[in-house]
């Protein structure tokens, strides 16, 4: 059942200035009306969330999409993906990846002035899930960088009050300032952004974008804020962009990835099947991995991969981009006792494409010793094993299917992130070691 939102302002157009004083007017008025009884300003955190969406904004300039520039991947926006795919000769998956970004890019650069406007209702900021919502934030600032011409930045508040607490009748309620206007604009107002944020409250940024250390508005908010929040799934270029937010992790900047939550249940499988004492005593006998991962995005595959060798104290060795139709990536660790680990990551081409670019769609663990007891598959519920179970030496391995989270979307994740904020010593280990790994690329 949704959570019943009481409006006390829709959304108004003012100018930057005001900003601040509007709020204040909202709650003095609410002070002296009806509502005073039942709304209570929240006092948990202060979040901004940087939207930029390109791609729907390319798509309806392009004339594939007509629904509003929301954020959300529904059924409008993959059919539109699908269409525009299909019409520039890309694989039909409805999702957008690197290169299908990449060509709508270069098609609306090739569009004339006139025609570039996006003129799709624009609904960033006016909508955040309950998930985000469940979690009391004070206030929510929105930045919507937009396509087209510099115009300056324009801005709206509203406040809403989504959250009944308990069976009481009283409403926890929220302020939304968004801010509209070309990245080039919105660099401008940084500092306007950082002052939006309450001091005395835990600040967070929610970024759906590549980290981007070099863009003045990133640093800012980066160096302002308590947690810094990605989602790996979105990144065009995982090897570099990893690098960058090690980077920024080793400058002491709190960064949180959405995607590793996604991995939770391949953890916790790949540990639990060598609980059993026998199982456990034969872990350092394991010298082969192979994961393989829905094609598109290796983020989730080589998060994995940087999990299971900090936790075994694999030290990597070489790093090796073999390519080919799987684009097989060979990686080889020195374990305890100086024993050679090789491990394999493939991007697999599934017919049936989740919401999650990259997905991890199999795994398997063995030994070059025959009579090692560590021969563990694990698969997706979703795709199967695929290759994991070819060669005939399944049937002596231990197989089980990964069920994943019962929610992968952002959004949720992002709800859960809020409440546990400090920092992940198990993520920055892991994320450490992957960066180790590429720093090995040849």
């Amino acid at each position: 059942m949704a959570t019943p939102i009481v409006a006390l302002q829709q959304p108004k157009d003012i100018s930057l200035d005001e900003i601040e004083s509007e709020l204040g007017r909202i709650w003095l008025s609410e002070n002296g009306g009806r509502a005073s009884s039942i709304a209570t300003r929240a006092a948990t955190f202060s979040m901004v969330v940087y939207e930029p969406e390109e791609f729907q904004q390319l798509l309806g300039a392009l004339g594939f999409y007509e629904g509003p520039i929301d954020g959300i991947y529904g059924t409008l926006t993959k059919e539109a993906v699908q269409e525009a795919q299909t019409t520039y000769g890309i694989r039909a998956t409805g999702r957008i990846d690197p290169e299908t970004l990449i060509r709508l890019r270069e098609e609306y650069d090739k569009m004339p002035p006139e025609h570039k406007k996006v003129t799709n209702p624009n609904a960033r900021g006016f909508s955040i899930s309950e998930a985000i919502a469940a979690q009391n934030p004070c206030r929510i600032i929105t930045l919507c960088p937009v396509l087209g011409e510099d115009e300056g930045v324009t801005a709206q508040v509203s406040a809403y009050c989504p959250i009944q607490k308990g069976n009481s009748s009283r409403l926890i309620c929220c302020e939304y300032i968004t801010l509209r206007g070309t990245k080039q604009a919105l660099q401008r107002v940084g500092d306007l952004v950082v002052s939006l944020m309450i001091p005395s409250l835990p600040k967070f940024v929610w970024w759906k974008a590549t980290p981007n250390p070099e863009q003045e508005l990133f640093q800012k908010l980066s160096q302002s804020c308590n947690c810094m929040i990605m989602d790996s799934s979105y990144f065009s270029d995982p090897e570099s962009e990893f690098l960058k937010m090690q980077k920024l992790i080793d400058e002491e900047t709190y960064m949180a990835d959405l995607n590793w939550h996604r991995l939770t249940s391949w953890q916790e499988l790949a540990a639990a099947a060598f609980d059993p004492p026998e199982r456990r005593a034969s872990l350092v006998e394991l010298d082969r991995v192979t994961i393989d991962y829905e094609k598109g995005n290796a983020s989730q595959a080589l998060m994995f991969l940087g999990w299971l060798a900090s936790r075994l104290n694999w030290q990597p060795l070489s790093y090796q981009d073999e390519g080919g139709d799987y684009e097989i990536r060979r990686i080889s660790f020195k374990g305890p006792g100086d024993r050679i680990v090789e491990a394999e990551l493939a991007a697999i081409p599934t017919a049936d494409w989740g919401e999650i670019n990259g997905d991890m769609v199999g795994l398997r663990l063995t030994s070059t010793n025959s009579e090692a007891n560590c021969c563990t598959i694990l698969c997706s519920e979703t795709t199967g094993c695929m290759r994991m179970e070819s060669g005939g030496s399944a049937q002596n391995c231990r197989t089980e299917q990964v069920t994943p989270l019962t929610d992968q979307k952002a959004e949720y994740l992002l709800g859960q992130q809020l409440q546990r904020w400090g920092r992940d010593m198990l993520y920055e280990e892991s994320l450490s070691v992957t960066t180790e790994i590429l720093k090995l690329r040849q």
